[in-house]
């Protein structure tokens, strides 16, 4: 029976919530959080909004001695530590592969001297590259591509033959397509899990976050995610930066339905080995995410369409939700605009340093963007 658990990057956006949902849910719950300047400021306080009944040890996932004194009396691992972004995983490429290929494997390598009754380890939707997709006969296509020519004369779509192909939900079946540092990673981290726990009889479950939005989000970190930088734009009173033609298409869930999924693959022995997207299954532009998230902050502020394209980036991407539901039996409950509301009411109270410009400057300086 699973008592205790301990949430590595518990003090980060999405493990501060499963933490709550594990509290509210009767378990006791341990954190492991280096408190990243990046996502926590450079004072790196403990964040006000942790829960008080979650013991805090600060200390790196990489650090071998913290890890294993963090794991001392636990039953089950969510392990969220790790560096998020696909721009800045372009030429971060050192630090992401030790925070994330090698802290998972130091974790791992501790969980084989100490095993647990379960690992639940934050995958990402990254790993997939593109979507799927189907042609004109309705052939599915699981592996493509953009070709730089086409993105230099504003050709956004995917096409095959001279013909657009249309975006399809993408299921965890799908050949992974890894497009950037980050999507390296995270597929590493993914793979070491479950090799590590088959080999260990770990149950393990991995899951592929799509995009999370929701309270805590890091607003001045400009690698986060996008509801949270066109947040940190419009509460400095300036517009939504958008790549490409503000067309894209992507699968946002509220962060309080990701904790409760986390929870259901911790409990449910069906989800042992399986990877499993935690998506809403709905798709929406980046464009009408900008425009909904003005409207809710009550700023008329209209987004800029770049019309640049960052190396790495994806056209569509969305959940096939379906495998999910079968496994956890999860459904999301949160629906989108009342999960907008609660994210304005809550950036009421906040301060961001809007640092998408320095940002957009780094990656252009380096090539990055076209």
């Amino acid at each position: 029976m699973i008592k205790k658990v301990l949430v590595t990057g518990g003090a980060g956006f999405i493990g501060s919530h499963l933490t709550d949902e594990l509290i509210n849910c009767g378990y006791e719950v341990r954190i492991l959080d280096n408190l990243s300047k990046q996502v926590h400021g450079k004072e790196q306080k403990k964040p006000t909004y942790l829960n008080p009944k979650a013991e805090f040890h600060i200390g790196d996932v990489r650090d071998k001695q913290a890890v294993q004194y963090a794991l001392n009396g636990v039953d089950a691992v969510f392990h969220f530590a790790a560096m998020v972004g696909v721009g800045q995983s372009m030429y971060q490429i050192r630090d992401y592969t030790e925070v994330n290929n090698v802290g998972t494997a130091t974790l791992l390598e501790c969980l084989i001297e100490k095993p647990v009754k379960k690992l639940v380890m934050a995958s990402s939707m990254s790993i997939y590259g593109e979507g799927l997709y189907k042609d004109s006969n309705a052939n599915l296509i699981t592996e493509c591509e953009r070709e730089l020519e086409d993105l230099k004369n504003d050709k956004w779509e995917m096409y095959k033959n001279g013909k657009e192909l249309q975006p399809i939900p993408t299921s965890e079946d799908k050949k992974p397509t890894l497009a950037s540092v980050y999507a390296l990673s995270k597929y590493d981290q993914e793979r070491l899990s479950l090799i590590t726990g088959k080999a260990y009889n770990i149950p393990t479950t991995a899951l592929r976050f799509f995009n999370v939005y929701g309270t805590r989000q890091a607003l001045s970190n400009p690698y986060t995610g996008v509801l949270a930088i066109f947040a940190s734009r419009l509460l400095n009173n300036n517009p939504p930066m958008i790549f490409e033609d503000g067309n894209q298409k992507r699968d946002f869930i509220h962060v309080k339905d990701v904790a409760r999924a986390c929870r259901l693959a911790m409990e449910k022995p069906e989800a042992d080995g399986e990877v499993l997207n935690i998506g809403s299954g709905n798709q929406y532009t980046i464009t009408y995410i900008a425009n909904q998230l003005a409207e809710v902050m009550n700023k008329d502020i209209p987004p800029e369409i770049t019309g640049n394209y960052r190396i790495g980036d994806i056209r569509h991407c969305f959940a096939n939700t379906s495998k999910t539901e079968k496994v956890l039996g999860f459904t999301p409950e949160v629906d989108f605009k009342e999960g907008l509301l609660e994210l304005a009411q809550w950036l009421k109270g906040e301060i961001a340093e809007d640092n998408v410009n320095k940002a957009s400057d780094e990656l252009a300086e380096r090539g990055l963007t076209v």
